[in-house]
């Protein structure tokens, strides 16, 4: 079940579902999606589902970590990208092979670990990860010229429309009972143009750290 055989049929899924942005799919269908999940759900491991990994949060099914990273690169070569939830890693892993730089912010310090040792066993070296509240961003390295969330927010926090570059690409989910993905482009230095997507379910974006 972790064979490249079943990576292709997984890529061949996400064209069907209208992902086309071929440098995407080719990212996802080279990383290891079920090194990221627990030994007992790896034979899911390349379904189209969310899978649990543990205090309350989910890895995001395929089809949404290609869209939403889709959506990031817009045809484009990444520069500096800025993840808020790295939960277990895979999404990271993914963004790290589509730009040159990748910061991760998590606000859960052992799933921090978690996805630590998981990028270094893929040799992610262009990642830098934060035990931080996702919701402040990392003013100390902005500007990014891409910003994706991958909890919902029940709005989109200023801190982080701030810290994107003019330009720049956010990819966020909004919404608490009802939730949509939004595309947020930074116009110009107080200028921002939003996009309604499409529904989307996420674990909800929280405040604060924890230790455990």
């Amino acid at each position: 079940m972790t064979s490249q055989r079943t990576r292709d049929r997984m890529l061949n899924r996400l064209r069907e579902q209208g992902i086309k942005d071929e440098v995407v799919l080719a990212a996802i269908g080279s990383t290891a999606r079920h090194i990221f999940v627990d030994e007992a759900l790896s034979i899911r491991a390349y379904e189209d589902v969310s899978l649990p990994i543990g205090f309350g949060q989910t890895i995001s099914q395929p089809y949404i970590v290609a869209r939403m990273s889709e959506l990031l690169r817009n045809g484009q070569p990444l520069e500096k990208v800025l993840e808020i939830g790295t939960g277990c890693g895979y999404q990271t892993a993914v963004l790290s092979k589509l730009a040159k730089e990748v910061y991760s912010v998590e606000r859960i310090r052992p799933l921090l670990l978690k996805a630590r040792d998981h990028l270094r066993k893929l040799k992610c070296i262009n990642v830098k990860l934060d035990h931080a509240d996702g919701n402040m961003g990392l003013a100390q390295v902005a500007p990014f010229d891409a910003i994706i969330v991958t909890a919902a927010a029940s709005h989109i926090p200023q801190d982080l429309l701030a810290q994107l570059a003019v330009g720049g690409r956010l990819v966020i989910p909004v919404g608490t009972d009802e939730q949509i993905l939004y595309l947020v482009e930074r116009v110009s230095t107080n200028d921002y143009r939003q996009t309604q997507l499409e529904p989307v379910k996420f674990v909800p974006l929280l405040g604060g750290t924890t230790s455990q």
